[in-house]
Order: structure tokens, then sequence, then C-alpha cells
């Protein structure tokens, strides 16, 4: 960012032309530019062509020299990414875009869609929780989901393991949404491939990055973000004391969001986060009823969706391999055993492990999340005990 402050967050007319798509994906894909700065500069510059103009200026004020915008063939190259995929461009002056997720400070400028971009005109409600959810948990979970289903709302969640699968699972005919922190053709965790494969086929699969980009820690934040921006409410199922789920809870209310909790028994650890928001004020969950007693009603209630735009092609997903939990737990215990706090480069460890990067990385990934190890510039990574 250039450090000043977003003034609008309702931008004028929509783009006619392509040219207008492209000037959006270069903007927003140069360096130091995220959702604030741009925001700031369609603000005082108008179209996304001028904000580029000046984009060398603004850098030169704020100390940066040599400061070039994103190249066009790099903007052109993920369009026709995007594109082969059957993904859908959807940018936040288009009319699809979603009402509620343009009205927060830092919305996304563009998603990414795959899927069924109508479901995004229904009521939507969000859902979260742990990774490690216990069996209570993930009951808990579909039951709410599936009343939500049923009562005509849409669910919204991450796609990650636990609380976020089941959600998905449970309203796959209802409708739900799953918002990526890669591009929106990558699976993570690939255990979640066949999830995805019907996500794809059924609902709608969002993502702010570029088709093709690994997910790092740092795109779960920001993810989060939009989970609960697209949101009504926000229900958390279980989630530890300092979780992503919470880093979502804190969203939602900077958002303006109604912020829902279940409880869970105190010496239990992931509900230690669901218990610290009910402290705080969050409402509390018993059961799909509570949920629907903190929403504006549907009109009309629980009807079909209103029409909006036909669904969009879904190219069959090739699934992942999937790797059994033991495998996966073995890999974990390996890489731990050769990590010290002393840094060594992730290409070393993959020469040591003598494994393929492709099965590493999503593993460093997991123990990144879990802050069992730490990056470091360099493509350097230590053990954190």
């Amino acid at each position: 960012m250039f450090g000043e402050t977003h003034l609008s967050t309702h931008p004028p007319l929509p783009p006619t032309t392509e040219d207008d798509r492209v000037s959006w994906l270069r903007l927003l894909r140069s360096r130091r530019v995220g959702p604030t700065t741009f925001h700031r500069m369609m603000a005082e510059h108008g179209t996304a062509a001028a904000a580029l103009a000046a984009l060398p200026d603004v850098a030169r004020a704020a100390g940066i020299e040599n400061y070039e915008a994103c190249p066009l063939p790099v903007a052109l190259a993920e369009l026709k990414a995007g594109r082969k995929l059957g993904a859908r461009l959807i940018l936040a002056r288009d009319p699809d875009y979603p009402a509620d997720l343009r009205d927060i400070d830092d919305a996304p400028p563009l998603l990414w869609a795959r899927g069924n971009a109508g479901l995004m005109a229904r009521p939507l409600v969000a859902l979260v929780g742990a990774r490690n959810a216990s069996s209570l948990g993930l009951r808990m979970a579909r039951r709410l989901a599936q009343d939500l289903g049923a009562a005509g709302h849409v669910t919204v969640s991450g796609l990650a393991r636990g609380i976020d699968a089941a959600v998905h699972e449970a309203t796959l005919a209802t409708g739900t949404i799953a918002v990526l922190a890669g591009g929106v053709d990558i699976i993570y965790p690939t255990e979640n491939a066949r999830l995805y494969a019907a996500i794809l086929e059924q609902g709608l699969i969002l993502s702010e990055q570029p088709p093709g980009l690994d997910p790092q820690a740092r795109h779960f934040p920001t993810r989060n973000r939009i989970v609960s921006g697209l949101a009504r409410a926000l229900v958390v199922v279980e989630a530890a004391a300092k979780s992503g789920s919470l880093i979502t809870a804190r969203a939602a209310l900077d958002q303006g969001r109604e912020v829902l909790a279940v409880p869970g028994h105190p010496m239990d650890a992931r509900a230690a986060g669901c218990n610290q928001l009910l402290r705080d004020g969050a409402r509390l969950v018993r059961c799909g009823d509570d949920i629907l007693e903190a929403l504006p009603p549907l009109s009309p209630p629980g009807l079909a969706e209103p029409r909006g735009p036909a669904p969009l092609p879904a190219p069959a997903a090739a699934p992942a391999p999937q790797r059994p939990w033991r495998q996966v737990a073995a890999l974990h215990a390996m890489i731990l055993d050769r990590l010290t706090p002393s840094p060594i480069g992730e290409d070393q460890l993959i020469r040591d492990l003598e494994a393929e990067a492709q099965v590493v990385a999503p593993a460093l990934l997991d123990l990144e999340l879990d802050g069992r190890i730490q990056r470091h510039p360099g493509g350097l990574i230590t053990r954190r005990d």
C-alpha cells in the first residue's frame, strides 16, 4: 500500500470494454497496490487506465523510484488462464458483484468465479470453524447448515477440512459458496478434491487471487474477510482461542455483520474461541432457529432464488490425488524431525526428504497454519517449538 486511506466503496458506472477489464487487472496486480489503494486510486482518477498512468508519480511521491505497473502481458495471461478454466471475472462495478461485499472498506476489486454465480444474489450466511473439529462439532455444523439451506439461505465457507467441509457437504443441494485463499482452480487441501468438484457442479467457487496461485499463509486472513463480507451473518461452530475462525469473526464485526457462536465445554480447547466470542457479546446458537431469528426475514420467505446470471460452465475437474491421513501425518512428522530453530532452505528440505515438491508444499502450509513452522525471507524455514 502507499499509505493513504480508502475514500469510497461506491464506484461509478460499470465498465463496458475489454480494455477496462484488462486495466483493472493491471492496476490491482501492480506492486504495492492492494484493494484499499486500488479503490483510492479509482476514486481519485475515475478510471483504471488513468490510475495506471498516475501510479509512477504516486510511487515516486512515496519514495519509490523506477516504479513500473503490472505489465500488459501478465494481465492478458491471467485473463486467458481464467477463461481456459471456464471461470468468469467479476468486477466490483459489475451488476452481479455481491452488494454486501461491495460495501466493505477493503472490498476485493475483482473476483474469479467458477460455477453458479446466481447464488450470490441469494441471502448468504457464513459458517466457519476448526479444521480439527470434533465429531460433535461436525454434526452441529451439518445440522445448522441444513437448517439454513432449508430456510432458503446459501452457506459460505472456506473449503478447509473440518467444519468448512461439513458445511459445504450439507448444503450442496440447497446452495453453497466456497471462497479460496489461492487461485480459483487450486484445491487446498487436496483431500477435498471431490468436494471441490461437487461444489463446482452444484455451487460456486470464488477467489480474488489469480488462477494457478498456490495459497500462502498470508492469503488466508484476506480470504476470510471475503467469507464474512459476503454474508448477512457469521456463525462460528468450533474455534480455538487463536485461530483463523476468530480472525474471520473480527473481520465480520468490523464489517458490521452479526456474529454468532456455538458454545462448548470450557475444558475443550476447540471451544475456547467460541466461548470467548460469547463472553464478548456474540449471539449464542443452539439450533438453526437461533440463527434465523438473528437474520432479516426473507421476502418471500424460503422460496426459490431470484433470477440472476446464468450458471457458468463448469468443466469437469480432474480430482487431485488424495493422500490418506496416516501418510499426511507421517510426512508432517518427517518434516518436523528434519527442522530445527536454525533456518534451512525449502528446496534443501525437499531434497533431504527425497519427495516431490507438490507433495511437500501442502504439508508445509499445513504446518505453517498450525504454527509449527515459520517461514523466513529467502525461502528459509525453521521449526517453532
